[in-house]
């Protein structure tokens, strides 16, 4: 069967790549005002930040692997289940640690000197709410992650039409 790779598969692809570079650079390469790889190791000893980054990186691998064997062709219902709910778990886990705290304020205050620890001198272009500010990179991450769930019932919905037709 020959493959017909849609342009929404190729933007799922290209956001997984930028998350998938964003798990393995953000807490080990220097990015200028972006990140303060000094800070976050000064909070986290480096086996803490090697099991976090193996365990980011194997999960978006798998989302990108799990894409890349169906792209371009009829994803299974088991595959569509997979790459919406997984993916949606991780930004559960975002909503947890960043925006619930920083939009009302639910477990900021164990989280404000963490994070100003780490983040404090990252750029921000969002006001300190609840003593927490989501840093540049982080929301870009976020933002990513959500534009590439939308993308995923975008193309779960596509697939069904095309199969119809």
């Amino acid at each position: 069967m020959k493959r017909e790779i849609r342009v929404s598969e190729k933007f799922l692809i290209a956001g997984y790549g930028l998350i998938l570079l964003f798990m393995f650079v953000q807490d080990w390469v220097p990015l200028g005002p972006l990140n303060d790889i000094q800070a976050i190791a000064q909070e986290n000893s480096a086996r803490e930040l090697i099991v976090v980054t193996l365990i980011g990186l194997v999960q978006i691998v798998i989302l990108m692997v799990l894409i890349l064997c169906f792209i371009g062709r009829r994803y299974p219902i088991w595959a569509k289940i997979w790459l919406i709910i997984h993916p949606s778990c991780i930004f559960a886990g975002v909503l947890m640690a960043w925006w619930i705290p920083y939009f009302f304020g639910f477990g900021a205050e164990e989280k404000a000197e963490r994070y100003q620890t780490m983040f404090g001198n990252t750029h921000s272009f969002l006001p300190v709410m609840h003593g927490i500010v989501p840093n540049t990179l982080h929301t870009i991450f976020h933002v990513t992650l959500f534009l590439c769930i939308l993308l995923t019932i975008y193309i779960s919905f596509r697939d069904r039409k095309r199969t119809r037709s």
